[in-house]
C-alpha cells in the first residue's frame, strides 16, 4: 500500500486494537464478521469503488456502509468499517486488503488473549514447511477446479484437532479465498502478522540438528540485540546443513552454515 492507504490502514488498526481491548467485544467473532465484509467487497467491485470514491463525501460513504451492514454484522464491526470508508484510499482494492488484514489481526488477537499466540505462530510456520515439502498437497490446496468445500474438508482432515482453531481458520480463509496470492506468500504474511502482535521480528533458523533450549535463548538474545527488537524463532532442521546454522530475518540471510562456507571457498578457488 502507498501513501493514503497506508495511513488509513494504520488508523484502522488503532481502532481495532481499541475495540479488542474491550471485554465486551469478542475478537474471534469480530474476525469472522470482518472476513465476511472482505469477501463481500472483494466480489462487489462497483460497491467498493463507491465506498472509496474520493469525490464522495466521507460521511455519505460511512452512512451507506452502516445501512448495508446494519443487519449483517454487529455494531462494532459496522462502526469499524464505516470509519475505514471515511478514510482516503489510494486504490479501491486497498480497502479490501486492509479489511483482510484486520480480520486476520482480530483472530490473532483472540489467540493472544487466550495465551495461544505462540502456538499459532509455530503452527503457521510448520504448515508452510509441510506445504513446501509436498507437491501433491500444494497442488490440491491451490487447484482452481476444486470446490471451496473440498478444500475446507481437506484442511479439516489435516488440521482439525491437531492445531489451534485460530490456525485452522486463518489457513482455511487463505486457501479458500487466496485473492491472487500464492499459498506461500499468504502463509508468510500471516506469520509476519502474528509476530507483529508482540512487536517481534521473525527469524527462520535452519540447523542440522535441533537446538537446545540454552542455544535458542542465546540465539534469540543475540538477534534481539542485533535488530533492536524482540525476535521469534521459527526452527527448522535440515540434515544437509553440515555445521553451524542459517538464519533468515526478512530478506536478510545471516549465513553461518558450514556447507555454505565450503561452497563459498570452492567458488573462490574456482575464480
Amino acid at each position: 500500500m502507498n501513501g493514503a492507504s497506508r495511513e488509513a490502514l494504520a488508523a484502522a488498526r488503532e481502532r481495532l486494537d481499541a475495540l479488542t481491548d474491550s471485554t465486551s467485544v469478542n475478537a474471534g467473532s469480530l474476525a469472522d464478521e470482518l472476513a465476511a465484509v472482505t469477501a463481500l467487497l472483494d466480489r462487489e467491485v462497483s460497491l467498493r469503488r463507491v465506498l472509496t470514491d474520493p469525490a464522495q463525501a466521507a460521511e455519505a460513504k460511512a452512512e451507506l456502509a452502516q445501512r448495508l451492514l446494519a443487519t449483517q454484522v454487529s455494531g462494532p464491526a459496522a462502526d469499524l468499517v464505516a470509519g475505514m470508508v471515511r478514510s482516503r484510499w489510494s486504490q479501491s482494492r486497498d480497502l479490501v486488503d486492509a479489511l483482510e488484514v484486520l480480520a486476520n489481526t482480530a483472530d490473532l488477537t483472540a489467540a493472544q488473549q487466550a495465551g495461544k499466540l505462540d502456538d499459532v505462530e509455530d503452527e503457521l510456520f510448520r504448515f508452510g514447511r509441510i506445504v513446501s515439502g509436498s507437491t501433491e498437497l500444494r497442488a490440491a490446496l491451490t487447484d482452481r477446479k476444486a470446490t471451496t468445500s473440498a478444500k475446507g474438508e481437506l484442511l479439516r482432515s489435516l488440521l482439525g484437532g491437531r492445531a489451534q482453531s485460530t490456525t485452522e481458520r486463518l489457513v482455511t480463509r487463505l486457501v479458500t479465498a487466496p485473492r491472487g496470492r500464492s499459498l506461500e506468500s499468504g502463509l508468510e504474511s500471516l506469520s509476519k502478522l502474528a509476530a507483529e502482535r508482540r512487536d517481534r521480528m521473525v527469524a527462520i533458523v535452519t540447523s542440522a540438528v535441533p537446538l537446545s533450549d540454552p542455544q535458542k535463548q542465546r540465539l534469540g538474545a543475540a538477534l534481539a540485540k542485533l535488530y533492536g527488537r524482540r525476535m521469534h524463532l521459527n526452527l527448522d532442521v535440515d540434515p544437509e546443513v553440515l555445521g553451524g546454522i542459517r538464519v533468515q530475518v526478512g530478506d536478510e540471510v545471516i549465513n553461518g552454515a558450514l556447507v555454505d562456507r565450503i561452497e563459498d571457498a570452492s567458488r573462490r578457488l574456482a575464480g
